[in-house]
């Protein structure tokens, strides 16, 4: 009986912490998006109220024709998916041979060589992107070195660009990739590979026929821990990118703490909720069609 208990509250504590922390402030947010701007405080009206002659109802859905119809929050969303896309792809070609070398490192090496990859998580995110922009500003150290190696004869205008944004993203979400690809590589037979070679394949042709398809999962986790928080990411494009980046981070921002104007910044929210979720629905339907071929 007691153990009955006990694995029932294993379950319903995670469960009570995400209707709590989770599902809860989402429904806030998704009823914020029907109301209305208004100059009180909280600056909305909201749905659903009490009069004298019972329970109300005001809400309306002209936020979301507002997304629809103004180009700004458009072109911010297609912004934030191409750099979000490219940043990731960046990271998925950079993290990969990290994560293949360290599968592949003698056991004793691989603690460190992990926590290596890990050890920026030490120090303040927001420190490491002011680190960035002493590093990319024109006076900063990359330039001075290329200018001391003779590279270039004047100052590259590096920050306040996109590929500012992209560098930035890819530092600071590296390691979100390599851990579950290294995880997805560690756990791969190492009779697969031995196998290949018996068999006469090169070092490149079992990377390509056998590590890769069976590194998908780890692929998979790791293209969506790095995508899900670039698509809002808000510092890195403020900071690196300057104002004139128009992100969805950024521009919910804005809509937050300038304009005010809760109800379109909720709206947007979710409608960057609902794509995230039908992107993680669509990739997860292909993985498993991809276990069943593999099967």
């Amino acid at each position: 009986m007691s153990a009955n208990w006990g694995l029932r509250l294993a379950v319903l504590l995670p469960a009570l912490w995400l209707v709590l922390f989770v599902a809860w402030p989402l429904l806030i947010v998704a009823e914020i998006s029907f109301s209305e701007v208004v100059s009180a405080i909280p600056p909305y009206l909201p749905v659903f109220g009490w009069s004298e002659s019972g329970p109300s109802v005001s809400g309306n859905v002209e936020n979301y024709r507002l997304l629809a119809s103004d180009a700004l929050y458009t072109a911010s969303l297609l912004t934030s998916l191409r750099i979000a896309a490219v940043a990731t792809a960046l990271t998925l070609l950079i993290g990969l041979p990290i994560a293949h070398g360290i599968a592949r490192a003698e056991p004793r090496f691989r603690g460190a060589l992990l926590l290596l990859v890990i050890l920026p998580f030490w120090t303040s995110f927001l420190i490491r992107v002011y680190a960035w922009i002493g590093i990319l500003k024109n006076e900063g150290l990359l330039n001075e070195l290329l200018l001391a190696l003779g590279l270039i004869d004047q100052p590259l205008t590096i920050l306040t660009t996109e590929w500012a944004i992209h560098l930035g993203i890819v530092y600071a979400y590296l390691p979100f990739m390599v851990l579950p690809l290294y995880v997805a590589i560690e756990r791969i037979d190492p009779a697969l590979r031995e196998a290949a070679a018996d068999l006469g394949a090169r070092g490149t042709a079992t990377f390509f026929r056998i590590t890769l398809p069976l590194a998908r999962p780890g692929i998979a986790a790791g293209c969506l821990l790095v995508f899900i928080p670039a698509m809002g990411e808000f510092v890195i494009p403020d900071l690196l990118g300057g104002p004139n980046t128009l992100m969805i981070g950024k521009t919910l921002w804005v809509e937050f703490f300038a304009n005010r104007d809760w109800p379109v910044a909720a709206a947007l929210a979710v409608v960057l909720l609902v794509l995230v979720l039908v992107g993680i629905a669509a990739l997860d339907r292909a993985q498993r069609r991809a276990g069943e071929g593999l099967a």
